[in-house]
Protein backbone atom coordinates (compact mmCIF):
# COMPACT_ATOMS: atom_id res chain seq x y z
CA UNK A 1 0.00 0.00 0.00
CA UNK A 2 2.92 2.14 1.08
CA UNK A 3 4.63 1.78 -2.39
CA UNK A 4 1.46 2.70 -4.57
CA UNK A 5 1.20 5.94 -2.49
CA UNK A 6 4.66 6.86 -3.27
CA UNK A 7 4.74 5.85 -7.05
CA UNK A 8 0.83 7.92 -6.96
CA UNK A 9 2.68 10.80 -5.45
CA UNK A 10 5.78 10.62 -7.76
CA UNK A 11 3.81 10.42 -10.78
CA UNK A 12 1.83 13.67 -9.80
CA UNK A 13 4.83 15.79 -8.44
CA UNK A 14 6.52 14.59 -12.03
CA UNK A 15 3.21 16.19 -14.13
CA UNK A 16 3.12 19.18 -11.98
CA UNK A 17 6.95 20.32 -13.10
CA UNK A 18 6.24 19.48 -16.27
CA UNK A 19 3.22 21.80 -16.40
CA UNK A 20 4.62 25.15 -15.15
CA UNK A 21 6.24 27.66 -16.75
CA UNK A 22 9.66 27.79 -18.32
CA UNK A 23 11.49 30.92 -16.90
CA UNK A 24 13.92 30.03 -13.84
CA UNK A 25 13.24 32.02 -10.79
CA UNK A 26 15.51 32.41 -7.94
CA UNK A 27 14.52 29.29 -5.75
CA UNK A 28 14.75 31.88 -1.99
CA UNK A 29 12.44 34.07 -3.68
CA UNK A 30 9.40 34.55 -1.56
CA UNK A 31 6.42 36.63 -2.20
CA UNK A 32 4.27 37.52 0.56
CA UNK A 33 1.32 40.17 2.27
CA UNK A 34 2.71 42.81 3.64
CA UNK A 35 -0.38 44.06 5.58
CA UNK A 36 -2.50 41.30 5.42
CA UNK A 37 -2.43 37.86 7.58
CA UNK A 38 -4.55 34.83 7.47
CA UNK A 39 -7.64 35.73 10.02
CA UNK A 40 -7.32 39.46 9.86
CA UNK A 41 -10.97 41.02 10.07
CA UNK A 42 -11.19 44.39 7.83
CA UNK A 43 -12.80 46.73 6.07
CA UNK A 44 -13.47 47.96 2.67
CA UNK A 45 -12.21 49.26 1.18
CA UNK A 46 -9.16 46.52 1.82
CA UNK A 47 -5.80 47.98 0.61
CA UNK A 48 -3.36 45.29 0.25
CA UNK A 49 0.27 45.86 -0.25
CA UNK A 50 2.29 42.74 -1.81
CA UNK A 51 6.12 41.85 -0.74
CA UNK A 52 8.65 40.03 -3.13
CA UNK A 53 12.15 39.20 -1.80
CA UNK A 54 14.57 37.43 -4.25
CA UNK A 55 13.70 38.79 -7.29
CA UNK A 56 12.51 41.98 -8.47
CA UNK A 57 9.38 43.70 -10.17
CA UNK A 58 9.10 44.42 -13.81
CA UNK A 59 6.01 45.21 -16.11
CA UNK A 60 4.58 42.18 -17.91
CA UNK A 61 6.67 41.79 -20.75
CA UNK A 62 10.06 42.13 -19.53
CA UNK A 63 12.16 39.48 -20.07
CA UNK A 64 14.57 39.99 -17.54
CA UNK A 65 16.22 37.36 -15.19
CA UNK A 66 14.54 37.12 -12.20
CA UNK A 67 12.57 39.59 -12.32
CA UNK A 68 8.40 39.22 -12.51
CA UNK A 69 4.99 40.50 -12.03
CA UNK A 70 1.98 40.29 -9.28
CA UNK A 71 -0.92 38.66 -9.79
CA UNK A 72 -3.53 38.75 -7.06
CA UNK A 73 -5.55 35.65 -6.86
CA UNK A 74 -9.16 36.01 -5.08
CA UNK A 75 -11.94 33.50 -3.79
CA UNK A 76 -10.30 30.75 -5.91
CA UNK A 77 -8.32 27.29 -5.34
CA UNK A 78 -4.97 27.62 -4.64
CA UNK A 79 -2.46 28.02 -7.75
CA UNK A 80 -2.93 24.79 -9.71
CA UNK A 81 -5.95 23.18 -7.94
CA UNK A 82 -9.48 23.25 -9.40
CA UNK A 83 -10.74 22.51 -12.51
CA UNK A 84 -7.95 25.28 -14.19
CA UNK A 85 -5.23 24.72 -12.02
CA UNK A 86 -2.89 22.93 -14.66
CA UNK A 87 -3.62 25.76 -17.21
CA UNK A 88 -2.70 28.70 -15.03
CA UNK A 89 0.61 26.71 -14.61
CA UNK A 90 1.17 26.09 -17.93
CA UNK A 91 -0.63 28.68 -20.29
CA UNK A 92 -0.97 31.62 -17.56
CA UNK A 93 -3.40 33.29 -15.73
CA UNK A 94 -6.90 34.09 -16.26
CA UNK A 95 -7.92 37.83 -16.60
CA UNK A 96 -10.93 38.26 -14.70
CA UNK A 97 -12.72 38.87 -11.21
CA UNK A 98 -10.92 36.06 -9.58
CA UNK A 99 -7.45 36.65 -11.13
CA UNK A 100 -6.27 40.44 -11.19
CA UNK A 101 -3.21 41.11 -12.91
CA UNK A 102 -0.66 43.69 -12.02
CA UNK A 103 1.36 44.26 -15.39
CA UNK A 104 2.36 47.54 -14.92
CA UNK A 105 4.79 46.05 -11.84
CA UNK A 106 2.44 47.72 -9.28
CA UNK A 107 3.16 46.39 -5.65
CA UNK A 108 -0.32 47.26 -4.08
CA UNK A 109 -3.90 47.72 -4.81
CA UNK A 110 -7.24 49.15 -3.02
CA UNK A 111 -10.11 46.63 -3.75
CA UNK A 112 -13.96 47.25 -2.80
CA UNK A 113 -14.99 43.29 -1.31
CA UNK A 114 -18.17 42.33 0.11
CA UNK A 115 -18.70 41.75 3.43
CA UNK A 116 -17.81 38.03 3.91
CA UNK A 117 -14.74 35.64 3.99
CA UNK A 118 -12.22 36.05 0.82
CA UNK A 119 -9.27 33.92 0.45
CA UNK A 120 -5.79 35.46 -1.18
CA UNK A 121 -3.10 34.29 -2.92
CA UNK A 122 -0.30 36.47 -4.28
CA UNK A 123 1.58 34.45 -7.66
CA UNK A 124 4.26 35.94 -9.19
CA UNK A 125 3.80 35.32 -13.52
CA UNK A 126 6.79 36.14 -16.10
CA UNK A 127 6.76 38.26 -18.97
CA UNK A 128 3.54 36.34 -20.12
CA UNK A 129 1.83 35.66 -17.13
CA UNK A 130 2.95 32.34 -16.60
CA UNK A 131 4.31 31.12 -13.24
CA UNK A 132 7.55 30.43 -13.12
CA UNK A 133 9.01 27.06 -13.61
CA UNK A 134 9.29 26.98 -9.88
CA UNK A 135 6.14 28.85 -9.08
CA UNK A 136 6.81 31.85 -6.59
CA UNK A 137 3.76 31.79 -4.62
CA UNK A 138 2.29 32.78 -1.08
CA UNK A 139 0.36 31.07 1.39
CA UNK A 140 -3.32 31.57 1.07
CA UNK A 141 -4.46 33.85 3.84
CA UNK A 142 -8.39 33.84 4.64
CA UNK A 143 -9.85 37.40 5.56
CA UNK A 144 -12.96 38.90 6.97
CA UNK A 145 -14.88 41.62 5.80
CA UNK A 146 -17.00 43.25 8.23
Amino acid sequence: MKAIIAVAALCLSATFAQAQGETPSNPDAQVYFVNLADGDSVQSPVTVVFGLSGMGVAPAGTEAENTGHHHLLIDRPPLGEGEDGADELAYGLPSDDNHIHFGGGQTEVTLDLPAGQHTLQLVLGDAGHVPHATPIVSEVITITVE
